[in-house]
Parts: structure tokens; C-alpha cells; sequence
């Protein structure tokens, strides 16, 4: 458990990595005998795999029967219609995903997704009850420039706006976007300040209940030797990992360093 009673999170993000083979391989080294995923009661640390799109029908039925789940990297607002490309929330619903991804700076970066957009895809993830996993985050140049809490502070009401009253249907994920696959991380400090920080006007905007259950997941070069240092921070929740992810020894051992 992470601060006040709440449940820890470990989330892999694998964007545009593996291949089928790959992703069955993972699935079974993650429920193998002697995984705390091996069983379907509910383990100490809940996760959650957000495989690239063509990957969730096999990942889900590779985990199914098991305590972990499956999520979506991204969705578009509408429910269907002429979008090339893009994937909707009854689609992921088909595929087998209880969760959806939303504001990953990749996103927001490779293209141009804004917070309204943002929120339009919560809402779609929110109408389907899909779990939703909001990202936000500040650029370097945004940190140096000393707008840090700014960003966060505009980001999160943005999708405050569209995320439901109850805090166990979502989760924010904190991930400084100069720490994203650079191989910096937040210290622990600066990551603790940041999710002090989002709880503080969450409790603000929804009151001190919903921000006591709420879960803050810290992202950005998480890794099995820098995971306890930073989940031992009282508002740290849990992890969005992305690269450590990729191998299932890796993302247990991140699991581990939590429990």
C-alpha cells in the first residue's frame, strides 16, 4: 500500500515496441508459477499493460483469468466513425481493455494533441467505463523557465473537468517529460513535490476524500533501481513505466521493489 491506504499501481507502457511473439512471451513470464499474477486474487500491487493497438486482442486473452489488466495507449472521442486511423473506446472495450491512456506527452508532442482534446478522449473512456490513466507533465524548457506548476495546474483542470467524482475509476500519472526515456529521473524530492502538489488542488476541486484516494503514478525512467526510492514517498502511488517495461523480469522487479 501507498500513502493513506491506497492501493499501488504499476502500469507498462510499451508504445511502439514488440511483436506478437514477444508480447505472448512477456504475458506468460508475468503469470508464470511464483508471480504474485500467477493466481486471479487480487495481488498486493494492481497492474496494468498498455500494449500498441494490433497486440491487445492477443495480450488480453494472454492474461485473462489473471489479476492484471489491459489498457488502450490512446482513443479517440468519437464512438465510431470516418477517423483513419484512430481507435475508439468500444473498439478497446472489444478488444478486452478496462483501462484507456490519455495526454501521454508523446501524444501531446508527435501530434499537437492540446488539453481539450485531452479531455474529449477522458470523456469518450469516462462514457464507455473505460478506467482512465490522465498524463501530465512539463517540458525542460518549461522547467527552466520555473512554469512547472503552472503546466500541471492547467493539465489537470482540464481534465478534471471530464473524470468522474469517483476516484477509483481514474489515476494521474505525473511524468516529467525531460525524464521520458532520457535516463533522468525526477529525484525523489522533485517527484514527491509534483504529486503533493496535483493532490493538493485536486483536494481543491473535489474535495480531500477524492484526493486521498486518488492514485499518482510517477513516470519517467522508472527502474528496478530507482523504484523504491521513489515509491517510499507519501504520494507516490505507483509507476507508468515505459522502456523497463518492455521486459517482464524488468517490470517484476519494479513490482517487487513496491510490495
Amino acid at each position: 500500500m501507498s500513502g493513506a491506504g491506497r492501493r499501488t499501481l504499476v502500469a507498462a507502457n510499451w508504445k511502439m515496441h514488440h511483436l506478437a511473439a514477444d508480447a505472448r512471451a512477456f504475458c506468460a513470464h508475468l503469470t508464470a508459477e511464483g508471480s504474485p499474477y500467477a493466481a486471479p486474487s487480487a495481488p498486493a500491487v494492481e497492474a496494468v499493460v498498455f500494449p500498441a493497438f494490433p497486440l491487445l486482442p492477443g495480450v488480453a486473452a494472454g492474461l485473462a483469468g489473471t489479476p492484471v489488466a489491459v489498457g488502450g495507449q490512446d482513443l479517440h472521442p468519437a464512438d465510431a466513425g470516418a477517423h483513419t486511423g484512430d481507435v475508439s473506446a468500444p473498439q478497446l472495450l472489444d478488444a478486452g481493455c478496462s483501462w484507456a491512456l490519455a495526454g501521454h506527452s508523446e501524444r501531446r508532442h508527435d501530434h499537437g494533441e492540446d488539453d481539450a482534446l485531452v479531455a474529449a478522449k477522458i470523456a469518450a473512456a469516462v462514457r464507455h467505463g473505460l478506467l482512465a490513466m490522465v498524463c501530465v507533465g512539463e517540458t525542460a524548457a518549461e522547467r527552466r523557465a520555473g512554469r512547472t506548476l503552472e503546466v500541471l495546474d492547467r493539465q489537470l483542470a482540464a481534465a478534471l473537468a471530464e473524470l468522474p467524482a469517483d476516484a477509483g475509476r481514474f489515476a494521474v500519472a505525473y511524468e516529467p517529460v525531460w525524464a521520458i526515456g532520457t535516463g533522468d529521473t525526477a529525484t525523489p524530492d522533485i517527484a514527491q513535490q509534483a504529486h503533493a502538489h496535483l493532490r493538493r488542488r485536486v483536494a481543491e476541486a473535489r474535495g480531500a476524500a477524492t484526493a486521498d484516494a486518488l492514485r499518482l503514478l510517477y513516470g519517467g525512467s522508472v527502474k528496478p533501481g530507482n523504484a523504491a526510492e521513489l515509491i517510499g514517498q507519501r504520494d507516490v502511488d505507483g509507476f507508468l513505466v515505459g522502456g523497463a517495461s518492455l521486459d517482464a523480469a524488468s517490470f517484476l522487479a519494479i513490482i517487487a521493489a513496491c510490495a
